[in-house]
């Protein structure tokens, strides 16, 4: 997406084992099913995963993406900013910031999974070129939800 400019100050870097915490407490309160401290752990150690966050110097870690790139597909598995810094450009920077990696790692197509009322992230990746592509009936606990399966096609 051209014009993308970076938050003020905040720098995206790849997650290490110290941002875990952190992590999963913003993980937590953006998601109804959240991912355990040990699942990050393991994760940064595939070498198929790709672990960012968005770190501001005054308050930490602000965000996280977690994608896997498996030779010319990937998955935008989860991607979050706290609550006090949405609408604010970190979720656009972020979401840049992951598909350009994707795009470095030869994936060709990078796909995702939203809820089916979670309008605003998907207009989100409308504005980034995402399709939708299907349905996943009943893919989300608490509440139980469809999800939509969308694509960007990277070639």
């Amino acid at each position: 997406m051209d014009g993308v400019s970076t938050p003020p100050r905040v720098v995206a870097r790849r997650m290490a084992a110290p941002d875990v915490d952190r992590v999963v407490a913003i993980e937590a309160a953006a998601f109804t099913s959240p991912w355990r401290a040990d699942t990050f752990l393991t994760l940064l150690e595939r070498p198929g995963a790709e672990l960012w966050v968005l770190d501001d110097p005054d308050e930490g870690v602000v965000g996280y993406a977690v994608v896997w790139c498996i030779l010319d597909q990937g998955e935008l598995a989860n991607i979050a900013v706290v609550d006090t810094h949405r609408g604010r450009g970190y979720g656009t920077y972020l979401l840049t910031r992951v598909i350009d990696i994707a795009r470095e790692r030869g994936v060709e197509a990078l796909y995702l999974e939203v809820r089916v009322s979670n309008t605003g992230a998907a207009e989100l990746y409308r504005r980034f070129g995402f399709e939708q592509v299907g349905v996943r009936r009943n893919y989300y606990d608490a509440p139980r939800e469809d999800a939509v399966v969308m694509v960007l096609r990277m070639s």
